[in-house]
């Protein structure tokens, strides 16, 4: 059988990884380092991906499987499939519409999208070009917390249902890939945050936004008391610290090592997930990323415990690929995928997925 030609000519791209050779040649190298790259010797980065493949599934026969549901909901929002898409910084240096492409590509499937603080489009204009869609805000804390509090106020009249407070970024990983291409972002291109666009060149470092070394599990009550939307917790790789966000109030956990960017040799999020999920014990949704790129990848973090997966970086390939028809393309994708994966081991819905599946 021949491979999917599209009307260019060109080779369809039938999995992600497919569409992220098509978007390493289409990106400048700096910009494809920086959305690819991790820390240090990026072991944490293959780590990721690596404990997903390890996982074997033990499916079950003799299932009528001639129908297969993959909606799931999360924190009340409905979602076609149990797949949103995790905080990822600068798209529109993938495409010039950046994160307005992705966020209607995310509503168009049906699903969620967490925008970064670290926006290369203001995130009124984000929420503007997809205003039925569901969204999230991804959360860096400044020194100044005034910067803070009206950074958040503007998420929650734009219409963001959540705040992701990512908690494991409270100084820069060492990524050796932007340091050996002195990657700068480029001028021109903002990144809005704190009502300040903040300009790239020489005047702007990704340092000035991301830095939060100062943050304690003693500021949440404060960012709770800040804004009606519920607080996530995204960076925890450890049962304890989840317990621990939810006696704080938190309304979810989110197992993360950012992407394998920030320590290297950190624990992958498919062995930490286990021990989150019986630390929070069903009292909150935990969400996972890392490593995801293949349908039966969504179906083992869902037997783990997961209520929902998400995806980093195949949503920067699919948009710098073929911009927000990209984005649309991995959501099918996976979805396509997920939903084949669950039919062969004997699942008709998410709520038949369970750890039982896992070896």
């Amino acid at each position: 059988m021949s491979e999917p030609v599209n009307t260019r000519g060109e080779t369809e791209p039938v999995n992600v990884e497919e569409l992220e050779s098509i978007a390493r040649a289409r990106l400048e190298k700096g910009a494809y380092d920086y959305y690819a790259g991790g820390a240090e010797d990026e072991l944490a980065v293959r780590g990721n991906r690596e404990a997903f493949q390890r996982l074997r599934l033990k499916y079950r026969v003799l299932v009528d499987v001639s129908t297969v549901d993959v909606a799931a909901r999360l924190l009340g929002t409905p979602l076609s499939l149990p797949v949103i898409l995790a905080p990822t910084a600068l798209h529109r240096l993938a495409d010039p519409e950046g994160e307005k492409a992705t966020a209607r590509a995310a509503a168009a499937a049906g699903t969620l999208m967490t925008l970064s603080t670290v926006s290369s489009v203001p995130l009124e204009e984000v929420a503007a070009a997809a205003p039925a869609g569901a969204r999230w805000f991804q959360l860096y804390c400044f020194e100044d917390r005034g910067d803070t509090e009206r950074l958040v106020a503007r998420a929650h009249r734009a219409g963001y249902g959540a705040l992701v407070l990512t908690v494991d970024a409270p100084i820069l990983g060492r990524r050796e890939r932007d340091l050996r291409n002195a990657f700068e972002v480029p001028a021109g291109l903002p990144a809005h945050s704190a009502g300040r666009p903040r300009s790239g060149g020489g005047q702007w470092a990704l340092h000035s936004l991301i830095g939060q070394p100062a943050l304690t599990w003693k500021d949440l009550a404060w960012l709770r008391s800040i804004s009606p939307l519920p607080l996530i917790l995204k960076g925890i790789v450890r049962g304890d610290d989840a317990a621990r966000a939810l006696d704080a109030g938190a309304a979810a956990v989110w197992v993360s090592n950012h992407g394998g960017r920030q320590l290297d040799g950190s624990i992958p999020t498919a062995e930490a997930l286990p021990e989150v999920v019986r630390a929070v014990a069903g009292r909150a949704p935990v969400i996972v990323d890392g490593g995801i790129r293949r349908g039966t990848d969504v179906l083992k973090a869902l037997a783990l415990g997961a209520s929902a997966a998400a995806i980093g970086r195949p949503q920067l390939w699919g948009l710098a690929a073929r911009g927000e028809a990209g984005v649309a393309r991995v959501l099918a994708m996976l979805r396509d995928e997920l939903a084949l994966a669950m039919a062969l081991a004997g699942c008709r819905s998410v709520a038949e997925i369970d750890r039982s599946l896992v070896a």
